[in-house]
């Protein structure tokens, strides 16, 4: 009806066990680099992260708003209870994807449709 669906091309960046100041950077750089020509989601692999602290989180929030210039998406993968905790006592678990793994969140990349669904019932 309505022509094909636009093609989802998805990045992967594992990131660091510990994001703090002295791996903000490197994290950040990396995250960065991924938003290639025509990829349209980013996925920041949290799953070895045990730590991220105020200055991870602000990397996030500065990551997720270059998404948002190149019409993209940055999506957290996040095991770690104190992790997803500084994520919300920041709000950033309100303004990006969150999944528990890695699976799930590119199950929810390969179906846009599922995405669009929980943001309007959201």
């Amino acid at each position: 009806m309505g022509g094909p669906a636009p093609q989802t091309r998805t990045a992967v960046v594992p990131l660091p066990a510990e994001i703090d100041v002295t791996t903000v950077r490197q994290a950040g750089k990396e995250l960065i680099a991924a938003f290639g020509p025509g990829i349209t989601t980013v996925i920041a692999d949290m799953t070895a992260t045990a730590f991220c602290d105020c200055s991870g989180v602000r990397m996030l929030d500065l990551v997720r708003q270059l998404a948002i210039v190149n019409q993209a998406e940055l999506v957290l993968v996040v095991r770690s209870d104190a992790v997803l905790r500084t994520l919300s006592l920041c709000g950033l678990d309100l303004l990006l994807p969150v999944h528990p793994s890695l699976a799930t969140a590119l199950t929810a990349q390969a179906t846009p449709q599922t995405q669009d669904r929980e943001r309007a019932a959201g």
